[in-house]
């Protein structure tokens, strides 16, 4: 469904028409908070090519789907927050491996890993006592 051939901002009477839809149902869109276009001085509404690409699954919900506004508002929602955990969890394996190559590099070399340090003395053998 991908009709963009440019980068770029688009006005909304240009992107309802590349999407044969109103220009009131992107309004529509927008009051639902399901899309979010920037604004120029003069309160035009640019549509940039992020906007699209979610207008574009959002059509395909509405379209393809039949999803109502709000089960597409529920989907939208549902998919940034598995996004942001995806995020999450790319640090936080980033942050396991960090720390495991460095506790494995300290183990190679046990006096760059120690919180006191470590002083290897050669242990010398105990005389018995001898008693008189």
């Amino acid at each position: 469904m991908t009709k963009r051939r440019s980068k770029g901002a688009y006005m909304i009477s240009a992107v309802a028409e590349m999407y044969g839809i109103h220009p009131q149902t992107l309004r529509l869109y927008e009051r639902e908070g399901l899309l979010k276009p920037s604004r120029t001085e003069g309160n035009t509404r640019l549509y940039t090519d992020e906007d699209l690409q979610r207008l574009e699954f959002i059509l395909s919900l509405a379209r393809d789907l039949g999803v109502n506004i709000s089960g597409i508002a529920i989907i939208l929602q549902m998919r940034e927050r598995m996004e942001e955990m995806q995020r999450q969890i790319q640090d936080f394996v980033m942050y396991i491996q960090e720390e495991v190559l460095s506790r494995a590099t300290a183990a190679a070399d046990p006096s760059r890993g120690a919180i006191v340090p470590v002083r290897r003395s050669i242990a010398q053998p105990v005389l018995p006592i001898r008693k008189k």
